[in-house]
């Protein structure tokens, strides 16, 4: 083991201390991901950890105990994959209970120039808007900034003017569910760096900044839910999560076939096909049958007729949304598939056929080592958590420096005390 990486993964990087982690708690897989940032910026992955997810439905958390006990694992995986102990993660959450709006504030400008502190007073005049008590704001995320009504500023600061207005977009989550996540994460001894909403985490690590500006819709389709966000004019504009997704085509696999979910799960992944134009009808499966009963075979486009329907009513549910954001004409480069679900044969030629725009199977990118593993939509999210923490601590440079100088005073008492106890 080196000895010198031992209890330094934690997102306040000092000198020599830039590791970063991620876990990705999903309905299916919890994954772990351990990244060490170079001094141009790459993260290089020297740790994966996953481990199967039992204790989640549909992204939210019905058993702490199992969720505690594949977190323990993915953990310990990683850990002993890096090299390194394990301190704090940044995490996903996703579920049902997540919400979005948009929000604008307005101040006067101070000294006749945007300082940092007007850029507060905006985005609190901004996040001022009534949601439920049972809520709590998890981003609040700037889309523009206007100057006396000079629109589409991006970058603010140092800019005269008299009045600052932002325009902002809010997710919120239910209370419970967050602290459910982050129970389960320091019964596992680690700390929470950030809670981040899933798809905002993908978006980092799948879209191009040209399909951001261009309008864009991506769907990261997961195990338990599947995630929305659309992007305008390079900023986020709306978020959405729809409480179907790969789980619920596992389901239907082993209800019309009759068998295990376990069987059904390995079925799908191994041989399904959304489109059932696409599967061969000469090429056959041999499907487990329930109890002692012997093994069934069964053609690859009867599979595919059990597939289809389910994906033509996710990707119809996620139009409809499309829809309802006002958005939908807007998204000139098309949708973005991602996730494992994303994975199946015939997914994006389906998507093209219900949504009549650009489809394309998106798989992460930004990060070094590990390609060969990483390769896939499944790490979309772990990849993406990653890239927002790396993010997260550039924006913290300032108060890395000050943690360092707080503790300095504590290391010369220490280094005195030693002196005076030994001379």
């Amino acid at each position: 083991m080196n000895n010198k990486k031992v209890d330094t993964v934690n997102m306040a990087m000092k000198p020599g201390n830039n590791m970063i982690v991620a876990l990705d708690i999903g309905t299916s897989k919890v994954v772990c991901l351990v990244g060490e940032v170079g001094l141009d910026g790459t993260i290089d992955i020297v740790g994966i950890g996953s481990h199967e997810s039992r204790g989640l439905k549909r992204g939210v958390v019905v058993n702490i105990e199992s969720t505690v006990h594949s977190i323990q694992r993915a953990v310990e995986e990683a850990e002993l994959m890096a090299g390194c102990k394990i301190h704090s993660v940044t995490v996903g959450v996703a579920g049902s209970h997540i919400n979005s709006m948009n929000s604008h504030g307005i101040v006067a400008v101070r000294d006749g120039e945007v300082m940092e502190h007007d850029l507060e007073r905006v985005i609190d005049a901004a996040r001022a808007v009534a949601i439920p008590a049972d809520q709590k704001i998890l981003h609040i995320l700037p889309q523009e900034y206007v100057i006396d009504n000079q629109e589409g500023i991006r970058e603010p600061l140092g800019m005269s003017g008299v009045r600052l207005e932002a325009k902002v977009h809010l997710v919120t989550g239910a209370v419970n569910a967050v602290q459910n996540i982050e129970k389960c994460v320091k019964r596992c001894g680690l700390a929470v760096d950030n809670a981040v909403l899933e798809q905002l985490a993908s978006s980092y690590s799948v879209l191009t900044e040209d399909e951001k500006e261009l309008g864009v819709c991506m769907v990261d389709m997961g195990g338990g839910t599947t995630d929305i966000a659309i992007f305008t004019g390079g900023a986020i504009r709306h978020t959405a999560v729809i409480p179907i997704a790969g789980d619920q085509v596992t389901n239907d696999i082993a209800m019309a076939l009759r068998t295990p979910t376990p069987h059904a799960e390995e079925i799908k992944i191994k041989y399904a096909c959304a489109l059932a134009q696409l599967a061969s009808a000469e090429d056959t499966i041999k499907v487990p049958s329930v109890g002692d009963r012997p093994a069934r075979d069964l053609s690859r486009q009867a599979l595919a007729e059990v597939v289809e329907p389910r994906y033509d009513e996710l990707f119809t549910l996620v139009q409809a949304e499309l829809r309802r954001s006002g958005f939908e004409d807007l998204v000139a480069a098309g949708i973005v598939l991602t996730g494992g679900t994303a994975k199946m044969e015939g997914a994006v030629e389906l998507a093209e056929e219900i949504f009549h725009m650009p489809v394309r199977l998106a798989l992460p990118k930004g990060v070094r080592g590990m390609g060969d593993i990483l390769n896939s939509p499944i790490y979309a999210t772990g990849i993406g958590l990653l890239q927002y923490a790396k993010q997260d601590i550039q924006h913290l440079g300032e108060a890395v420096v000050v943690e360092d100088v707080i503790e300095r005073p504590n290391v010369l008492n220490r280094m005195k005390a030693w002196f005076q106890g030994n001379f």
